[in-house]
């Protein structure tokens, strides 16, 4: 899928939500949980605020972990590699989650997250 087409889909999941789009440049990073690579489900993201060259997105299959290195940097541009149906989330803005997996989509508006760091 073409980056045009990956932002127009993106444009559309924040249009079924009534969410501002909120771009994840390609060149940015998210925080990602290796356990994401194992095709485990569900698979959880939520978006805090971005900084410096972050786009705020925290994603992880199935549970949470507080473990220091839970989650690792992966360049946007390298989500397909781990799971190609997280991309269309990904303009979401901050303050924002989804839970997803093989006939379930969840996302909804959570406040709290835009308190945290």
């Amino acid at each position: 899928m073409t980056n045009a087409a990956s932002i127009q889909e993106q444009m559309q999941m924040c249009e079924k939500y009534s969410a501002d789009y909120v771009p994840s440049e390609l060149y940015h990073k998210i925080g990602i949980a290796w356990n994401v690579k194992g095709n485990l489900e569900p698979i959880h993201g939520m978006r805090i605020q971005p900084e410096e060259d972050t786009t705020g997105w925290y994603i992880w299959a199935e549970k949470y972990s507080d473990a220091d290195d839970f989650f690792v940097p992966l360049h946007v541009t390298h989500i397909d590699d781990w799971d190609p149906k997280i991309k269309k989330y990904l303009g979401l803005a901050p303050g924002w989650r989804f839970v997803i997996a093989e006939d379930y989509e969840d996302v909804w508006f959570d406040e709290q997250l835009l308190n945290r760091s």
